[in-house]
C-alpha cells in the first residue's frame, strides 16, 4: 500500500485518481499538525468562556437555542452521531468511501474545525489498516452537511456501526480491536465537525466524473470507427471548422478524430462519392461531444475546490478567537456541477445510440440491414439497438435536475437544500448505462467495418477493432448477444479504449 503525501487544502487531481484507484496510506506535513492543535486550544478557550456557541455548547438544527451543560459536551457529539445515523440503501463502494474518509480528514486538518489531533490521526490509522466503515447510500439531502452518511463514516471512530475490514463486514469495535486501535471518547464540537461536511456528495460526484470521462473517451473513439463504418467524411473534423467557433471542448475532440482517423484506406475509397453531408450523429461529434467535455471540465474545477474546501459549520478563528457560523455545508456548488456532468453523460450516451441507429439502417449507412448478411432469416443487430435506446431513454429521465428539487428539512430551519448526494449518486447508473450503449455501438460499428472488409480503416480504429476482436469474433449469423455486449462494455470499463487517446481527456483541458 503506497503513502500518499497530502497537503490539506492542495489535493491535486492526480491524487485523487490514485485514491479513487487503490487502497493508499497517508500523512500530513508536520506544520498541519500544529495548525490543528492552534485551532483546538481556540476550541477549548470559547468552550472555556461559556457564552452560546452554536454545536460545541448547544442543540442543533432548531434545537440551536438550548445550552448544553459543560459537563454534558461529550455527551452531546457522541448523541448527535448516533442519532444522525440514520441512512438506509445498499453500502457505498469501498472507493467512495474511502476517497470521503480522505477528504473529511483533510478537511478537519486545515484547522477550522477545532477537533483534537487524535480525530484525524484515527482516521489516518483507519485507512493505513483498510478498515472502512459501512455507509449506507441514501438518507441525505446535501445540506447542513451530508449529516447521515458522515454519521455512519464517524460512528467507528466511537467504536460503534459496522466496517469491511479484510473482506468481512463486521461491527466496528471487534474491528477496531483486531487492528490494535482504540474508540475515541468525542470532545466539544467534534461530532459536529465530523457531521458537518460535503464529503459524501463531493466523492460521489468525483467518481462520477472519472467514470463520465472514460466513457466520453472512449465514445470518441468508438465514434471513429462509426465514421468510417458509414464511409463518413473527414471534413467535419477539419481544424478551421473548430478555430472559427473558438469552442475549447469542441477544438479538443475534432483534434483527437483528426488523430484517430489518419491515413484510413476506408476513407480514400470514397473521396469521389456524391454524398454532400452526413447525419448529424456523424458530422456534429466534436460540436456535441466538444460539449459535453466542457461540461466535464467545469466540473472538474468545481470538485477539486470542493475536495480541498473547509464545509464544516461553524468555524474557528484561531488568531481573533471568533466562531463564524455559516452555511458552508451546504453543497448546492457539487449538485448544480453533478446535474451539469448528468447531461453530459445523457448526452454522450444519446448520440451513441443514435449512430447506432444510423449503421443499421441501410438507407442511410449503405450497409446491409440490421448489419447482417442474411437479413429476413437473421435480425442481426435489430435488438441490440432497442436495448441501447432503453438505456438511453432511461438517462434522460435520470438526467432531470436534483438541485431544483429542494425540500425543507429540521422544521424548517433548514429550508432551502441541495440534494447534491442524490445528484452526485445517480452518475453511477447513468454511467453504466452509457457504457452499455457504447458496447453496443462498438460492437455496431466494429461489424460494419468487418462489412468492409477488404478495405482498411486507420491505425487508430483498427488498435480499437482488434482489442475487440480478441474476445468477441465477427458475427457470421446470429448468435445470443449479451454475452458480447457484457465482453464489450467490460473493455469500456477497464479503458482499453480510453487508452488509445494521447492522454486522459481531463488532462488535455487543465488551465
Amino acid at each position: 500500500m503506497q503513502t500518499l503525501n497530502l497537503i490539506p487544502g492542495h489535493l491535486t487531481q492526480d491524487q485523487l485518481r490514485q485514491i479513487r484507484s487503490e487502497a493508499v496510506r497517508v500523512s500530513l506535513p508536520k506544520d498541519v499538525w500544529q495548525q490543528v492543535r492552534e485551532s483546538h486550544e481556540s476550541l477549548k478557550a470559547v468552550v472555556q468562556r461559556g457564552a452560546p456557541a452554536y454545536g460545541i455548547n448547544t442543540g442543533f438544527g432548531k434545537l440551536a437555542k438550548t445550552q448544553v451543560d459543560v459537563a454534558d459536551l461529550s455527551t452531546l457529539q457522541h448523541n448527535l452521531i448516533r442519532s444522525h445515523a440514520a441512512g438506509v440503501g445498499e453500502p457505498l463502494a469501498p472507493r467512495i468511501v474511502r476517497l470521503a474518509m480522505i477528504l473529511k480528514l483533510l478537511s478537519l486538518a486545515r484547522g477550522y474545525s477545532g477537533v483534537r489531533p487524535q480525530v484525524i490521526e484515527h482516521f489516518i490509522s483507519m485507512l493505513s489498516e483498510n478498515i472502512l466503515p459501512v455507509i449506507p447510500e441514501k438518507g441525505s439531502v446535501g445540506a447542513s452537511g451530508d449529516l447521515a452518511p458522515l454519521a455512519h463514516l464517524s460512528l467507528p471512530l466511537i467504536g460503534e456501526g459496522e466496517v469491511v475490514f479484510k473482506g468481512d463486514r463486521l461491527p466496528a469495535a471487534q474491528a477496531l480491536q483486531s487492528a490494535g486501535l482504540s474508540p475515541l471518547t468525542l470532545e466539544a464540537k467534534e461530532g459536529l465537525a465530523l457531521l458537518n461536511g460535503t464529503q459524501i456528495s463531493a466523492a460521489l460526484a468525483i467518481e462520477g466524473l472519472f467514470a463520465a470521462e472514460q466513457n466520453l473517451a472512449s465514445a470518441i473513439v468508438i465514434g471513429a470507427i462509426a465514421v468510417d463504418a458509414a464511409l463518413g467524411s473527414y471534413v467535419p473534423f477539419d481544424a478551421r471548422i473548430h478555430k472559427a467557433r473558438g469552442q475549447s471542448g469542441q477544438v479538443r475532440v475534432a483534434e483527437l478524430y483528426r488523430g484517430l482517423l489518419d491515413n484510413s484506406e476506408l476513407n480514400r475509397s470514397h473521396a469521389d462519392c456524391d454524398r454532400v453531408q452526413d447525419p448529424y450523429c456523424l458530422r456534429c461529434q466534436p460540436q456535441i461531444l466538444g460539449a459535453c467535455l466542457d461540461q466535464l471540465d467545469h466540473g472538474r474545477k468545481i470538485l477539486l475546490r470542493e475536495a480541498n474546501a473547509v464545509s464544516d459549520n461553524p468555524l474557528l478563528c484561531p488568531d481573533t478567537g471568533e466562531v463564524l457560523s455559516g452555511g458552508n455545508f451546504h453543497a448546492e456548488p457539487v449538485a448544480m456541477v453533478a446535474d451539469n456532468i448528468a447531461l453530459a453523460i445523457a448526452e454522450t450516451g444519446s448520440l451513441s445510440e443514435r449512430r447506432v441507429a444510423m449503421l443499421i439502417d441501410s438507407s442511410i449507412s449503405e450497409l446491409p440491414p440490421f448489419l447482417t448478411r442474411n437479413a429476413g432469416l437473421e435480425s442481426g443487430f435489430m435488438v441490440a439497438h432497442v436495448t441501447a435506446a432503453a438505456l438511453a431513454s432511461e438517462n434522460k429521465s435520470l438526467a432531470h435536475p436534483a438541485s431544483v428539487d429542494s425540500l425543507p428539512t429540521s422544521a424548517n430551519q433548514e429550508d432551502h437544500v441541495s440534494m447534491a448526494t442524490f445528484a452526485a449518486r445517480r452518475l453511477h447508473t447513468m454511467n453504466e448505462n452509457t457504457q452499455q450503449i457504447l458496447a453496443v455501438e462498438y460492437l455496431a460499428a466494429s461489424q460494419g467495418i468487418s462489412l468492409r472488409r477488404p478495405l482498411t480503416s486507420s491505425t487508430g480504429v483498427e488498435s480499437a477493432l482488434q482489442h475487440l476482436r480478441d474476445h468477441v469474433p465477427e458475427y457470421m449469423n446470429d448468435r445470443v448477444f449479451y454475452p458480447d455486449i457484457e465482453k464489450a462494455a467490460l473493455l469500456i470499463h477497464q479503458g482499453r479504449l480510453a487508452e488509445l487517446l494521447p492522454m486522459p481527456l481531463l488532462d488535455t483541458v487543465l488551465d
